[in-house]
């Protein structure tokens, strides 16, 4: 699903103009990038939790030439953790399909 599937849905779903949804959902796709990008966590009950941490620096090797190595410096990265009510959903699905 991208972000114009996401428009069109919920569009479709509340009889709001998709330019009036396209603008709400991206206010708050520039929220939630705003409050991560100052280092502050995002939760959603029942959804998930975004959180900024950090990745200590380590040694990365290229697979076409395992004999040379790069340091990779340490980082801040974003964290997903989902909820409860995520896990289980995605939880039901049947692992031997798609």
């Amino acid at each position: 699903m991208t972000k114009r599937d996401l428009v069109v849905r919920i569009a479709n779903q509340t009889g709001l103009t998709q330019q009036a949804v396209m603008d709400v959902v991206q206010r708050t796709l520039d929220t939630i990038t705003n409050e991560l990008a100052a280092d502050r966590g995002v939760e959603f009950r029942n959804f998930g939790v975004f959180e900024v941490t950090t990745r200590e620096p380590r040694i990365g090797r290229n697979p076409n030439s395992p004999s040379n190595t790069v340091t990779i410096p340490k980082r801040k990265v974003v964290k997903f953790k989902p909820g409860k009510v995520m896990r289980e959903r995605v939880g039901q699905l049947d692992p031997e399909f798609g």
